[in-house]
This record gives C-alpha cells, sequence and structure tokens, in this order.
C-alpha cells in the first residue's frame, strides 16, 4: 500500500504526527494506501517555507511569473492521463469525467498566462495641480486552499495558479479521501519553475483545518464544500482576521417549460444529475416540470434512461457513473433515499440494490429517480450530493421561481424553453449565482467568476476570473506630485487638488 505524507519546501515530507487516514479504491472496497494526517506542526513548517520564499517571488518580475504559468500548462497537458488516472482510482469517477475535470482546472492556469493583463494597473493624469494618481495590486502573501473530495485536481487548479501568479505563496489542504492528485499537482509546479516553499501541500483533517485558520502569517483562505463548513470557516477565519471565500452546498433546479425540447431537457438531466454519481457542487438534483402533462413526460421518458445507466469502475471504457467515494459517503446517500420513501415521495427508480460482478465491495449505488416530492420532505430541503434526482412538480412559471428562490441554497439553476420572454424573465427573477438557459450545469468559463448566492457562498468574492484576482491581492493607490518649482503653501483643510 501507497504511503502519502506532505509537499513541503519543494519536497515530499513524511508526516510527523503519527495520525493516518485510510485512502480506497472506490469501485472495489479496498484500501489501497494511508494519508498522513498534519497539525499545528505541519502547518507551520509549510508556513515558514513559504515566508522564507515569498518576498522574493513577488518581486520577480511578472513576465518571469507568466512563463512558469505558460510551462505549468505545458506539463498538465502532458500529463493529462495520469492526472486523470489518479482522480479516478481514488475518488471512482469515470476517466472521461475525471479528464474534463482536469481540462477545467487547466482553464484557470491559462487564464493566469494572462497575468501582465489582469495585473495592469489605473492611472490617471493631472488629477490636480501637478497631481498624478495610480493604483496597483499587490500580492497579500501567504494564502490557503481547502479543498473538496469531488474535484481533486480541478478545484485546487481554481485557487493555486492564480494566486501563485498574483505573486503569493500557496498552502494547499486538500481532501484527505482522494490526495494523490494534488500531490502529483504541486510537484509539477515546481517542475515548472514554481519556487521551493511557494506551494506548499498539507494533508489532514480538521485539526489541520483549524491550525490554517489559527495561523497568523495565513493571510487569506479559499474554501469549498458543505455549507456547514463553508460557515464554519467563514466565521473561524474572519475572526482570526483573515479574508474568506467559503463556497458552500448546493440544491440546484432545472425547470422544464410546456415547450422545452422534452428529449433535450432529459438528456440534460441525465448528464446533470446522474453524472460523477451526483457528487458535484453543480448537479441537478431537483426537476421542476411545469405542469402535470410535462411532469408525467418527462417521469415517462426519464425513468427507463435512469434505469438504462451503464455502471461500473470508472476505469472501464462505455462507464456513465462510477461508485461513490466513500462506504460512510455511500450509506448517507442510500439513508436519504429510504428517507424519501418514509417521507412519502414515489420512488419511481430504485438504484439501492445495485450489485455488480466481481465488484460486490465497491461503493456502488444505482441512479434513484423519485417522483412527487414536495418543499417540506428532507430529501428537498438537504443537498444529498449522491445520484438521486427529486421531481417536485410546479403549476406555473411564477410556483416554479416562487420555489427556488424560497430555498436556502443559492449555487446553480437552468430553466429549458424555447420562449426567450421566459428564460429572461427566469434569468432576471431568480435569485441564484449562476443560471443556464438550456443548460443544464452552467458553471463559467475561467475567464468570468463562479460563485453562487445565499447560504451557497461565504464572503465577497467568487472564485477564479477576475473575482479570483482581486481575492488573491491588495489594492494600493498612489497619489503623487514632483517639484515643479512653485509652491502652494502648506494646506490645513481637506484637500482638494
Amino acid at each position: 500500500m501507497k504511503d502519502i505524507g506532505h509537499f513541503i519546501a519543494g519536497r515530499r515530507v513524511p508526516g510527523e504526527s503519527g495520525r493516518f487516514g485510510p485512502i480506497f479504491d472506490p469501485a472495489l472496497g479496498e484500501q489501497t494506501g494511508r494519508v498522513a494526517l498534519g497539525g499545528a506542526a505541519e502547518v507551520d513548517a509549510a508556513v515558514q517555507a513559504a515566508k522564507r520564499a515569498q518576498p522574493d517571488w513577488a518581486a520577480t518580475p511578472i513576465l518571469r511569473r507568466m512563463r512558469v504559468m505558460f510551462r505549468l500548462k505545458e506539463l498538465i497537458e502532458r500529463d493529462m492521463d495520469r492526472l486523470a488516472r489518479l482522480v479516478t482510482e481514488e475518488h471512482g469517477k469515470t476517466l472521461e469525467d475525471a479528464k474534463g475535470s482536469v481540462t477545467r482546472g487547466l482553464e484557470v492556469v491559462e487564464f493566469a498566462c494572462g497575468l501582465p493583463q489582469l495585473l495592469k494597473g489605473e492611472f490617471s493624469h493631472q488629477v490636480g495641480g501637478g497631481v498624478d494618481l495610480l493604483s496597483v495590486r499587490f500580492p497579500l502573501g501567504i494564502v490557503a486552499g481547502i479543498t473538496p473530495f469531488n474535484f481533486p485536481a480541478m478545484i485546487p487548479l481554481w485557487m493555486a495558479p492564480l494566486a501563485i501568479a498574483c505573486g503569493n505563496a500557496f498552502i494547499l489542504k486538500p481532501s484527505e479521501k482522494d490526495p494523490s492528485c494534488p500531490m502529483a499537482l504541486a510537484e509539477l509546479m515546481t517542475e515548472a519553475g514554481v519556487p521551493e516553499g511557494i506551494i506548499n501541500v498539507v494533508n489532514g483533517d480538521k485539526e489541520a483545518v483549524d491550525a490554517i485558520l489559527a495561523h497568523p502569517d495565513i493571510a487569506a483562505v479559499s474554501f469549498v464544500g458543505s455549507t456547514p463548513v463553508a460557515e464554519y470557516i467563514y466565521r473561524t477565519g474572519t475572526d482570526h482576521g483573515k479574508r474568506v471565500q467559503a463556497l458552500g452546498g448546493a440544491k440546484n433546479h432545472m425547470v422544464v417549460m410546456p415547450d422545452a425540447d422534452l428529449d433535450m431537457a432529459v438528456d440534460a438531466l441525465i448528464g446533470a444529475g446522474y453524472g460523477s454519481a451526483g457528487e458535484r457542487c453543480m448537479a441537478v438534483s431537483v426537476a421542476v416540470p411545469v405542469g402535470d402533462k410535462v411532469a408525467d413526460a418527462l417521469i415517462e421518458r426519464l425513468a427507463p434512461r435512469v434505469r438504462q445507466l451503464r455502471i461500473g469502475p470508472g476505469t472501464e471504457p462505455g462507464v456513465e457513473m462510477g461508485p461513490l467515494v466513500t462506504r460512510e459517503h455511500f450509506e448517507k446517500v442510500k439513508g436519504y433515499v429510504d428517507l424519501g420513501v418514509r417521507e412519502g415521495a414515489r420512488l419511481v427508480v430504485d438504484g439501492r440494490d445495485f450489485k455488480m460482478q466481481g465488484y460486490e465491495n465497491g461503493f456502488f449505488l444505482g441512479g434513484c429517480l423519485f417522483d412527487r416530492v414536495t418543499t417540506d420532505m428532507r430529501i428537498y430541503k438537504e443537498e444529498i450530493f449522491g445520484p438521486v434526482l427529486s421531481v417536485v412538480r410546479a403549476h406555473s412559471f411564477d410556483e416554479a421561481v416562487g420555489m427556488i428562490n424560497a430555498h436556502e441554497y443559492g449555487n446553480g439553476t437552468a430553466i429549458f424553453t424555447r420562449d426567450g420572454d421566459a428564460a429572461r424573465t427566469f434569468m432576471n427573477q431568480v435569485q441564484i449565482g449562476m443560471v443556464g438557459i438550456n443548460i443544464p450545469i452552467p458553471v463559467p468559463l475561467s475567464f468570468h467568476s463562479f460563485g453562487g448566492w445565499k447560504r451557497s457562498l461565504f464572503g465577497d468574492h467568487h472564485t477564479h476570473g477576475m473575482e479570483g484576482v482581486r481575492f488573491y491581492t491588495r489594492l494600493k493607490a498612489v497619489t503623487s506630485r514632483w517639484p515643479t518649482g512653485i509652491r502652494a503653501g502648506a494646506e490645513f483643510s481637506m484637500p482638494l487638488m
């Protein structure tokens, strides 16, 4: 079995805490290794390495930092298959899905390659008598990222390259469930020319998280995960004087209007609801057909597609859905299906008894489909994070929008319609951070920013795009006047220039 420690000051180092967590192959249900669980000592070691390296890195000419990002892009493209396999082996998602997630992370590296343009300041000439005004963005210093199990490549790449390109040192605390890919990414960054100490990886659990949140030399923390943890990280981090962006959970609705292309809508729901076994914060977990006629037709077409999902190990060609990440998470999701039955929802497709020959111990759950779900049920209110789709029927467009706006989460939503007026009204009225129109998973590209509203985001900044640049930098305004031989004398009132 493999042993994974930490990555500090440009090299892998063993854990010293004496605590370890198991790493599983989700398809087999077998332990394949263990990961060191760091704490305050490991976090401080990473901080000290970062403190030694960050001033020189911040002073490195911007074009040199940009070239490091170009080199990192080349290395990720070179190792794309290896990185995807590391994701699949420890998370369980299909290789195709894993490769797609690495590619979406790579897009942020490509965005960071535009650093000279991204960090251009502003300049105003002659704002007063012989006075010029300019603004410049400076790095924060040492920043940290805490990332989830479902995207062990993409989300670290949403954070680290942009933070580093802006001149910061970065400490990554990835999920202890699938740590191999984040470690490989840190090595690729070092190979690309990121100096020792500028990228560090501390593996661990809550003890490592708390050490990051409390450390006085860490200026900012980025987080993606569940809402309860996001709120904890935001409140704890800000209490310690840190800048925090904490992206939380979701309950993403997809409205299907009577005029929608129903085949397109069904394709969208199958991919967005069951891709990556539903372990996505942007997965569609609630379908909202408007009118019983639409709902009946949707269920009629959707149910056989759910039953026919090709489920198996993510490494096998043609598989559409792999296992869940751990036995614990499998039991949690299965428990929600049990709960939905008890709450009175109609379980149209039951995937709880799915078994696959040769993989009987794997963490596989078949696709589950509920109809007649109501908004007072827990399976509607809470994030399930598994291959469970709930159909909640609405009688009108206004009822569908009101339902979405009343939910505590505000991450993503979508509407399927041929009516431009309905789509535009939906876009304007819905209180959600990311909206898709005939697009089921509206994840913005890297040059825009990703983030939800309400209890799906804590903090003032979304991630990547220009919001990411603003989060990892701080603004300095410089007002200057040079001697010209003309003296105005002392000024005692508010200067008006």
